[in-house]
């Protein structure tokens, strides 16, 4: 049994309302998507987190250096992609491909062994990941948190115990609006901040320092990703954990990250930094540093099964009975893609989503929906959604 085919779907889903956040806004979801078929007539799923039609040409170049290879052998098929790209793609958007393609062997492999992705990490130290809702992105130039209360009531309605918002417009608007949200949500529940790399670190120390009494979880990408040293000294000035990682790739990069004790919790995202095999092995430097790990995740259900499997496998330390849950991002905002590719769907119960037991990523996409989605197959074209 061999690869014996890899197609890619460009998909794009035009928003009812276009969202801003601190770098730029957002009118429509571009998501690329990729099918490994082998010899046998199996199939996996797998998609990359980045420019959507740039990983699609990333995945035409890798194609020649995959197909023949043996699904089962993925570390040796990762290994042959990563090797025949090292002097120009250890970091960016063809890592990404290289993960779409990975990811899509390890659902195909698990389909060929009839057994979940979870198993083939090693088995799943917990059946339930708790997520996140990701949201309180801005709609409104002149009054940003206007819909911050009824976001904030929905999410709590559907049994969300933990939250994620936006900041980045400047300290004193941030300020504001994280005091709004934390009285809309209670003292009870989880806040995260995400800055997506906006400040200084004069500007996120002094942040940091002015939010601190709302009791926030992590405050992320605080600063520019390339600044490892300014990262280890904003971990000295301020109570809340940092968390990084969305912008950096493999094991190598990583490494440098918890090197410099950048930061307190480690946030690769699979569908770009190398894939689950490339995850297993970041998984394996944050365990041993005593570093957290949640990742990043954006994009359809296709990443939020490679994260509810990974996150499953990942080792409790230090170990004790009673086990914290385990966090995962569930981005909230208005998604087509993430809704009605895939199924089964997702369900949230009691604030808790499942950990699928079906083999595979345990879901399949809906070929009507993809093809309805479809912009770019393979490159070409397709006028009828034009």
């Amino acid at each position: 049994m061999v690869i014996e085919k890899i197609e890619t779907f460009v998909l794009k889903d035009k928003l009812s309302q276009s969202f801003f956040f601190s770098q730029w806004e957002y009118a429509e979801r571009a998501i690329c998507v990729v099918k490994v078929t082998a010899s046998n007539g199996q199939y996996g799923w797998g998609e990359g987190y980045g420019p959507a039609e740039i990983l699609e040409s990333g995945i035409e170049f890798l194609k020649p250096i995959v197909i023949g290879e043996n699904p089962l052998e993925n570390e040796v098929v990762w290994n042959k992609m990563y090797r025949k790209t090292a002097d120009f793609a250890r970091r960016g958007v063809l890592m990404a491909s290289m993960s779409a393609i990975d990811i899509a062997i390890w659902d195909l492999k698990g389909k060929v062994l009839n057994l979940p992705v979870s198993t083939l990490l090693g088995g799943s130290h917990r059946n339930q990941v708790q997520p996140y809702a990701t949201g309180f992105y801005y709609m409104d130039h002149d009054n940003p948190a206007r819909d911050f209360e009824k976001e904030a009531k929905l999410y709590l309605s559907q049994g969300f115990k933990a939250f994620k918002m936006k900041v980045g417009l400047g300290i004193e608007a941030d300020v504001k609006n994280v005091k709004l949200l934390r009285d809309l949500i209670g003292p009870e529940s989880k806040l995260m901040v995400d800055s997506n790399h906006a400040y200084t670190l004069r500007e996120a120390t002094e942040l940091s320092r002015k939010i601190e009494k709302y009791d926030i979880g992590w405050f992320e990408e605080p600063i520019s990703p390339e600044f490892y040293d300014q990262y280890s000294e904003l971990k000295t000035k301020t109570t809340i954990p940092i968390a990084g990682g969305e912008c950096e790739y493999t094991r190598f990069g990583f490494n440098q990250l918890i090197k410099n004790k950048s930061v307190d919790i480690i946030q690769p995202d699979i569908c770009a930094s190398g894939g689950l095999t490339e995850a297993k092995r970041i998984g394996a430097l944050a365990s041993a540093n005593g570093i957290d790990i949640i990742p990043h995740t954006w994009g359809t259900a296709i990443g939020i099964h490679v994260a509810l499997h990974f996150i499953s496998n990942i080792e409790s330390i230090p170990g004790r009975m009673y086990q914290p849950n385990f966090l995962m991002e569930y981005d909230q905002t208005e998604n087509g893609l993430r809704e009605n590719l895939t199924f089964p769907s997702i369900e949230m119960k009691d604030g808790m989503i499942d950990v699928p037991n079906r083999p595979g990523l345990g879901i399949d996409v809906d070929e009507e929906v993809l093809e309805r989605y479809t912009y770019k197959k393979n490159g070409i074209v397709l006028s009828s959604i034009l």
